[in-house]
Protein backbone atom coordinates (compact mmCIF):
# COMPACT_ATOMS: atom_id res chain seq x y z
CA UNK A 1 0.00 0.00 0.00
CA UNK A 2 1.28 3.39 -1.09
CA UNK A 3 0.07 5.99 1.73
CA UNK A 4 0.55 9.31 -0.41
CA UNK A 5 -0.61 12.94 -0.19
CA UNK A 6 -1.28 12.92 -4.06
CA UNK A 7 1.00 16.11 -4.42
CA UNK A 8 3.39 14.53 -7.52
CA UNK A 9 1.09 12.07 -9.33
CA UNK A 10 1.77 14.72 -12.43
CA UNK A 11 5.17 13.58 -12.79
CA UNK A 12 6.61 11.28 -15.64
CA UNK A 13 8.79 9.36 -12.98
CA UNK A 14 5.99 8.56 -10.00
CA UNK A 15 3.60 7.82 -13.18
CA UNK A 16 6.20 5.32 -14.08
CA UNK A 17 6.12 4.37 -10.37
CA UNK A 18 2.46 3.91 -9.93
CA UNK A 19 2.49 1.58 -13.07
CA UNK A 20 5.32 -0.70 -11.03
CA UNK A 21 2.53 -0.84 -8.25
CA UNK A 22 -0.11 -1.52 -10.13
CA UNK A 23 1.77 -4.40 -12.10
CA UNK A 24 2.17 -6.10 -8.55
CA UNK A 25 -1.20 -5.68 -7.15
CA UNK A 26 -0.21 -2.11 -4.92
CA UNK A 27 -2.86 -0.50 -3.40
CA UNK A 28 -2.99 3.46 -3.34
CA UNK A 29 -4.08 5.45 -0.32
CA UNK A 30 -4.30 9.25 -1.37
CA UNK A 31 -5.36 12.05 1.05
CA UNK A 32 -7.56 14.48 0.80
CA UNK A 33 -8.18 16.70 3.82
CA UNK A 34 -10.18 19.20 2.70
CA UNK A 35 -13.04 20.29 0.16
CA UNK A 36 -11.56 24.12 -0.19
CA UNK A 37 -8.86 25.55 -0.44
CA UNK A 38 -8.84 27.77 2.31
CA UNK A 39 -9.47 24.19 4.95
CA UNK A 40 -6.30 23.22 2.88
CA UNK A 41 -3.96 25.88 3.28
CA UNK A 42 -5.22 25.94 7.11
CA UNK A 43 -4.38 21.76 7.36
CA UNK A 44 -1.26 21.22 5.16
CA UNK A 45 1.54 22.08 4.90
CA UNK A 46 2.52 21.90 1.40
CA UNK A 47 3.13 24.38 -1.68
CA UNK A 48 1.38 22.42 -4.18
CA UNK A 49 -2.14 23.79 -4.71
CA UNK A 50 -5.05 21.81 -3.54
CA UNK A 51 -6.00 21.74 -7.33
CA UNK A 52 -2.53 20.01 -8.56
CA UNK A 53 -3.78 17.56 -5.62
CA UNK A 54 -7.53 17.47 -6.90
CA UNK A 55 -6.34 17.04 -10.04
CA UNK A 56 -3.53 14.50 -9.55
CA UNK A 57 -6.40 11.96 -7.27
CA UNK A 58 -8.51 12.24 -10.49
CA UNK A 59 -6.01 11.17 -12.93
CA UNK A 60 -4.84 8.40 -10.65
CA UNK A 61 -8.45 7.25 -9.88
CA UNK A 62 -9.12 6.91 -13.93
CA UNK A 63 -5.86 4.78 -14.02
CA UNK A 64 -6.99 2.60 -10.98
CA UNK A 65 -9.04 2.19 -8.15
CA UNK A 66 -7.88 4.54 -5.41
CA UNK A 67 -8.44 4.35 -1.45
CA UNK A 68 -8.87 8.02 -0.22
CA UNK A 69 -7.93 9.04 3.24
CA UNK A 70 -8.96 11.73 4.91
CA UNK A 71 -8.30 13.18 8.71
CA UNK A 72 -10.38 15.72 10.06
CA UNK A 73 -10.16 17.13 13.56
CA UNK A 74 -10.76 20.23 15.61
CA UNK A 75 -9.28 23.48 15.38
CA UNK A 76 -9.69 25.70 17.95
CA UNK A 77 -11.90 23.42 19.42
CA UNK A 78 -14.03 23.60 16.23
CA UNK A 79 -14.59 20.90 13.89
CA UNK A 80 -14.75 21.73 10.18
CA UNK A 81 -18.34 23.56 8.92
CA UNK A 82 -20.93 22.14 7.19
CA UNK A 83 -19.91 24.17 4.23
CA UNK A 84 -16.28 22.69 4.31
CA UNK A 85 -17.73 19.07 5.00
CA UNK A 86 -20.15 19.45 1.95
CA UNK A 87 -17.65 20.96 -0.58
CA UNK A 88 -15.36 18.05 0.17
CA UNK A 89 -18.10 15.84 -0.75
CA UNK A 90 -18.44 17.86 -3.66
CA UNK A 91 -14.60 17.08 -4.50
CA UNK A 92 -15.38 13.54 -3.95
CA UNK A 93 -18.22 13.65 -6.99
CA UNK A 94 -16.01 15.89 -9.44
CA UNK A 95 -13.47 12.62 -9.18
CA UNK A 96 -16.01 10.27 -10.05
CA UNK A 97 -17.20 12.31 -12.52
CA UNK A 98 -14.29 13.18 -14.41
CA UNK A 99 -14.44 8.96 -14.68
CA UNK A 100 -12.31 8.25 -11.16
CA UNK A 101 -12.95 5.11 -9.44
CA UNK A 102 -12.53 5.23 -6.00
CA UNK A 103 -12.44 2.00 -3.84
CA UNK A 104 -13.20 3.44 -0.55
CA UNK A 105 -13.16 6.48 1.79
CA UNK A 106 -11.60 6.66 5.38
CA UNK A 107 -12.29 9.04 7.82
CA UNK A 108 -10.05 10.02 10.56
CA UNK A 109 -9.12 11.86 13.09
CA UNK A 110 -5.96 13.01 15.34
CA UNK A 111 -4.83 9.56 16.45
CA UNK A 112 -1.27 10.68 18.14
CA UNK A 113 -0.20 14.41 19.94
CA UNK A 114 -0.33 16.87 17.14
CA UNK A 115 2.50 19.33 16.37
CA UNK A 116 0.23 22.46 17.00
CA UNK A 117 -1.10 22.75 20.50
CA UNK A 118 -4.75 23.63 18.88
CA UNK A 119 -5.34 20.44 17.16
CA UNK A 120 -7.71 17.76 18.99
CA UNK A 121 -9.51 15.24 17.63
CA UNK A 122 -12.86 14.83 16.78
CA UNK A 123 -15.36 12.61 18.66
CA UNK A 124 -16.26 9.15 17.49
CA UNK A 125 -20.03 10.70 16.98
CA UNK A 126 -18.26 13.41 14.87
CA UNK A 127 -16.33 11.04 12.65
CA UNK A 128 -19.76 9.04 12.25
CA UNK A 129 -21.63 11.98 10.95
CA UNK A 130 -18.90 12.54 8.59
CA UNK A 131 -18.70 9.10 7.42
CA UNK A 132 -22.99 9.24 7.24
CA UNK A 133 -22.77 12.67 5.50
CA UNK A 134 -20.20 11.35 2.68
CA UNK A 135 -22.24 7.94 2.45
CA UNK A 136 -25.27 10.05 1.38
CA UNK A 137 -23.65 12.59 -0.50
CA UNK A 138 -21.52 10.71 -2.89
CA UNK A 139 -22.87 7.35 -2.98
CA UNK A 140 -19.67 6.00 -2.17
CA UNK A 141 -18.40 3.37 0.58
CA UNK A 142 -16.89 4.97 3.79
CA UNK A 143 -15.75 3.67 7.02
CA UNK A 144 -14.53 5.21 9.93
CA UNK A 145 -11.49 5.46 12.01
CA UNK A 146 -11.33 6.78 15.52
CA UNK A 147 -8.35 8.38 17.53
CA UNK A 148 -6.81 6.70 20.29
CA UNK A 149 -6.92 9.47 22.74
CA UNK A 150 -11.08 10.79 22.52
CA UNK A 151 -11.83 10.25 26.24
CA UNK A 152 -14.84 7.77 26.20
CA UNK A 153 -17.58 10.50 27.46
CA UNK A 154 -16.75 12.56 23.76
CA UNK A 155 -16.51 9.35 21.93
Amino acid sequence: VLITNASMFHRPAVQRGLKILDRNNGEIWAKLDAGTEDYFKLVERTKISFRQVLDNIAAAARERLLVIQTMFMKIDGQPPSTEELDEYCNRLNEILEAGGCLKLVQVYTVARLPAESNVTPLSHKEVDAIVERVKAKTGLTAEPFYGPNVPAEEA
